[in-house]
């Protein structure tokens, strides 16, 4: 069995013989001159000031956060915060969409105002379960 010749110590197998083509290409002269420096490329036409992008987003309501934290903390702990929720964020509602764009944070009142609204009517329904509750006993006792 015969190998192939070994490459001598030093020398590339992978070398090509001709130019390489993968290298690195001269880039042809600039079309244009360069900008001086601090002048801007794409600036404000001559006589107009140069204008802002964005104002950025609207500043959330005031009692947007509060109105948010009492909602949830009527559903989970203290259902008479509820009533609170629910009037505070019908008013916060009221006052963002007046504003015309210029109030945000609709997203946290809304979600309050629903938590309340949802624990105001858990809180009615559980007071009338205690009526009829009190109700039933006050007839069971007086019937024995």
């Amino acid at each position: 069995m015969t190998y192939p010749p070994q490459q001598p110590p030093g020398s590339d197998p992978y070398k090509s013989h001709g130019s390489d083509p993968y290298a690195a290409q001269p880039y042809p002269a600039q079309p244009y001159p360069a900008q001086p420096y601090g002048a801007q490329p794409y600036g404000a036409a001559p006589g107009y000031p140069q204008q802002a992008y964005g104002y950025g987003p609207p500043q959330d309501h005031p009692q947007a956060t509060t109105i948010l934290i009492l909602g949830i903390l009527s559903l989970v702990m203290c259902g008479i915060l509820g009533p609170f929720a629910w009037t505070m964020g019908k008013k916060a509602l009221a006052e963002i969409d007046a504003s015309g764009g210029m109030i945000g944070g609709r997203g946290n009142v809304k979600a309050g105002y629903i938590c309340g609204m949802i624990s105001s009517i858990l809180l009615i329904v559980s007071i009338v379960f205690f009526i009829l509750y009190i109700i039933i006993v006050v007839i069971a006792i007086g019937v024995s």
